[in-house]
């Protein structure tokens, strides 16, 4: 894209990620994905930004997104969900598209049962933000933002 262009992430959320507000609200917290996307498109706004905010329960509508943004997107944000933990597919196609991809979750993994410790995205990510609710896909945004414009 030209730099007189705006610039799109396309922020992917994945399996059951559309029942925020509802899934233990304790962990994820009371708003719903709806919320968040608008919070994202907003301070997408602020840089410049276009946010392309979509949610699948499929991992191959997942991968088939990540493919369709090679040339029509500038960068990812992504909370895979549990797909983080298994989805060699999803590692496979951010490496196939060759962008900045950040990997976002709500909670803090680290303070969650091991196998949330393990993420196959983690191995490619640019960054990963965990443990902000849903301040980690703002943070994602500021932080894509940079990459993006490096001279911001």
């Amino acid at each position: 894209m030209s730099p007189t262009m705006t610039k799109t992430v396309m922020v992917l959320n994945g399996p059951n990620l559309n029942m925020l507000g509802i899934r233990e609200p304790e962990i994820y917290g009371k708003q719903t994905l709806d919320d968040v996307g608008i919070l994202v498109a907003a301070r997408a706004k602020t840089h410049d930004l276009t946010a392309d905010f979509r949610q699948s329960n499929h991992e191959g509508e997942l991968v088939t997104w990540i493919q369709q943004g090679l040339g029509t997107v500038d960068g990812f944000v992504i909370n895979a969900g549990a797909l983080t933990h298994t989805s060699v597919a999803l590692l496979d196609a951010f490496k196939s598209v060759n962008l900045p991809m950040i990997e976002v979750h709500l909670s803090n993994v680290y303070q969650r049962e091991d196998f949330r410790h393990k993420s196959y995205l983690s191995l490619i990510a640019n960054g990963v933000i965990c443990g902000f609710g849903i301040n980690s896909y703002l943070l994602a945004v500021d932080a894509m933002a940079k990459i993006l414009s490096p001279e911001i």
